[in-house]
């Protein structure tokens, strides 16, 4: 699988700490102790609907990342970022990924 969990904050680039600290979606702040995800490229698309849309694999499932859970702006990091936890989809109540951020990086 191609997610991998990244620190909130890249050790290896604490010049972007402030940066991690200041993202956030429609949803509220991304960094709030949670880490981030790293999605390879094959792991994340784009689809054109009436606008741009993105779906994410989480966990081998694809998923439809909600629009106000995209971040928009510069992409510091240049990887796609991903923060998600496991809770209640929509009004059914069924169990799912929640996505709370999407910074999409680039496809190649």
């Amino acid at each position: 699988m191609a997610i991998s969990p990244a620190e909130a904050h890249d050790a290896s680039h604490p010049e972007l700490d402030g940066w991690y600290e200041k993202l956030e979606s429609g949803k509220g702040p991304c960094c709030d102790g949670s880490d981030s995800a790293h999605v390879e490229p094959s792991d994340w698309e784009t689809q054109n609907k009436p606008r741009s849309h993105y779906k994410v694999r989480l966990d081998g499932v694809w998923a439809d990342v909600p629009d106000e859970a995209v971040v928009t702006g510069p992409n510091r990091d240049g990887r796609t970022l991903v923060w998600y936890y496991d809770g209640w989809t929509g009004h059914s109540g069924i169990p799912g990924k929640v996505i709370k951020c999407f910074m999409p990086g680039t496809m190649t």
